[in-house]
């Protein structure tokens, strides 16, 4: 069982749904990354999202297209990616998500991509570009390597879910707005209507996440008591990364995380 499996047993257990955190790898700096991740363990995360910066992040907003360039700027690569999650491996064996885009992995090739990154320590992968009518390569390469967690929308049909949901493991990422992460616009009718549709639809077989525009403890609240499983929060961080002296970062994020956390438990 993977370890994305195993934190979703374990917090179906305690009667809990979970946190799912994302940061910008190397933003502003590997120090920072560092500090966020110590401040999001001892804050209770139950799920890390490591985004790994590309140069047209289309389904990112401004926040996360901005820690991108910085990241990028700075000198982020694979290698110094990869060194950096196996200093947090030496710390935590919190579960892993890599976020990126599709031909960062065919560039150098699924297989090698994937078997490095699970060395490192990688548990899942979300790559929103990847179409699921061209994942087969993909899906060969992470099977019983890594999960792979596909996004759906609020409008995506009950066919395509299924399909979708067949190709998941780990979770299945409902987008709660139609645009780009971060744009703060408002918790939808849409998006509680969607939650209980996919809920109803996948019938427990694989846990749902809610991301995109999920800044608050609120929004946290109301989208655990319309159903979602996981709730995946990510400019919110990078906007308080931004703002916080290095010294605090820790703190101030396991701070943040906690008032997020509390509104899993059931």
């Amino acid at each position: 069982m993977s370890r994305i499996k195993e934190k979703f047993t374990e917090l179906n257990a305690r009667n809990q749904k979970a946190l799912i955190s994302y940061i910008m790898t190397g933003y502003p700096n590997e120090k920072s990354t560092l500090a966020t991740v110590r401040g999001l363990v001892k804050g209770g995360v139950d799920i890390i999202e490591l985004g790994f910066p590309f140069s047209d992040p289309l389904a990112d907003g401004p926040v996360i297209q901005n820690a991108s360039t910085i990241s990028l700027e700075k000198g982020t690569k694979i290698s110094k990616f990869f060194n950096i999650v196996k200093k947090i491996r030496k710390e935590t064996d919190i579960p892993l998500v890599l976020m990126t885009y599709t031909n960062i992995l065919y560039h150098k090739g699924f297989s090698k991509f994937i078997t490095d990154a699970k060395k490192a320590g990688i548990d899942g992968f979300i790559l929103p570009d990847m179409s699921i009518e061209e994942s087969k390569e993909y899906l060969k390469a992470t099977k019983n390597y890594a999960d792979t967690i596909f996004l759906i929308s609020p409008n995506t049909n009950k066919t395509r879910i299924d399909k979708i949901a067949k190709a998941s493991s780990g979770f299945l990422y409902l987008v709660a707005v139609f645009g780009t992460t971060g744009v703060k616009t408002g918790i939808k009718k849409y998006t509680l209507d969607a939650i209980k549709k996919v809920k109803k639809q996948t019938k427990g077989k694989i846990p749902v996440g809610i991301g995109f525009g999920v800044s608050t403890p609120e929004d946290v609240k109301k989208y655990i008591k319309a159903g979602a499983d996981a709730v995946i929060v990510g400019s919110a961080y990078l906007k308080l990364i931004e703002k916080t002296p290095e010294k605090q970062l820790e703190s101030k994020i396991s701070s943040f995380t906690k008032q997020l956390k509390k509104e899993t438990i059931l």
